[in-house]
């Protein structure tokens, strides 16, 4: 073969398999993408519309019957995959009332929480705050006490860039009464909390505070920006008699009721089915509501069950937020 020849033909090859290369690589690109679309599609590579932090108290068992250190908290949470934190403060409870709660020992606690929060890249969010006095009791001196009582863990959150502490209203089983002293007790703490930048927000966490529809009516009473709730997917029974609930609020309209209001949400848990479902909360309702309200920030996962550990507990719940939310609308 002449040269001329054997350099046309093998141009005319090198072109043929340059372009056949061309095409296959653009027909796999074309799969890719269309697998990637049916992907996004079904909801697989889609993120969850919040974020996931972890309540403290889902380690409480940990902390008092294993040993475990509270402040390794960050550590743990960090190790589970979730990015924000959710302390109780009755999970130091033993050394902060050692020391009376003195400012030294406050100031102890805010700056181990720091380190250990700023050491494992997480975000601090929220104190939930319990046995500081009750906010609605019906006696305006003791609900002054126990309003006086918040200001260290208001000034602690500010410390550690939280946006919120958690509060509770035991108070009175009368409504009005109840209702009364919830909006004085709320008002003057949310008027101390504002100029520190701190919300103050409530659980329904028994009793009248799990009557949604009443919660939400103090929320438009004390009509305070800086004042909301925090919705517990299961926190909705108002009586108990022998530890059994005798009066249970709708757990789905109570969450719809307290969404308008909520500067944070938790997610509670108990048992899971076969298929890794919460038995009694449907989490995918569950979070179309909250979805449906426009909350897009943490969801904290909040286990409190016995059939699980308290790590393998945290985790099928934190799996099942994630998987309920790719079948959120």
């Amino acid at each position: 073969m002449k040269r001329r020849n054997f350099i046309r033909k093998s141009s005319s090859y090198g072109l043929a398999i340059t372009l056949l290369g061309t095409y296959a690589c653009k027909e796999t690109k074309k799969k890719e993408m269309e697998e990637e679309g049916s992907a996004e599609m079904s909801g697989e590579l889609a993120e969850p519309f919040f974020k996931l932090s972890l309540a403290q108290w889902s380690i409480h068992n940990m902390i008092r019957e294993d040993g475990v250190d509270p402040y390794t908290f960050a550590e743990l949470a960090k190790n589970w995959g979730f990015t924000g934190l959710e302390y109780v403060s009755q999970l130091y409870k033993e050394e902060l009332e050692a020391a009376d709660y003195s400012k030294e020992a406050m100031d102890a606690f805010v700056a181990k929480c720091n380190a250990e929060s700023g050491k494992h890249g997480l975000e601090n969010l929220i104190i939930m705050i319990d046995g500081q006095g009750d906010l609605a009791t019906a006696d305006a001196a003791q609900r002054k006490s126990a309003v006086e009582n918040h200001y260290k863990w208001v000034d602690a959150a500010q410390a550690m860039g939280c946006h919120s502490i958690r509060v509770n209203l035991s108070g009175s089983t009368e409504p009005d009464e109840w209702t009364a002293s919830s909006i004085d007790g709320l008002t003057q703490l949310a008027t101390y909390a504002k100029d520190k930048n701190i919300n103050v927000i409530v659980e329904n966490h028994g009793g009248l505070s799990s009557n949604a529809e009443m919660l939400a009516n103090v929320m438009v009473k004390v009509a305070m920006e800086n004042c909301g709730t925090l919705p517990d997917f299961g926190n909705f029974c108002i009586r108990k008699e022998e530890d059994q609930c005798v009066e249970q609020y709708d757990i789905y309209k109570g969450v719809k009721e307290l969404m308008p209001h909520a500067k944070a949400v938790s997610a509670k848990s108990h048992d899971f089915d076969a298929d890794g479902n919460e038995t009694v909360i449907d989490y995918v309702q569950m979070l179309q509501i909250v979805k449906d309200a426009g909350y897009t920030g943490h969801i904290g996962v909040e286990y409190e069950g016995s059939q699980l550990g308290e790590e393998a507990g945290i985790i099928a719940t934190k799996e099942l937020m994630i998987n309920a939310a790719k079948k959120v609308i």
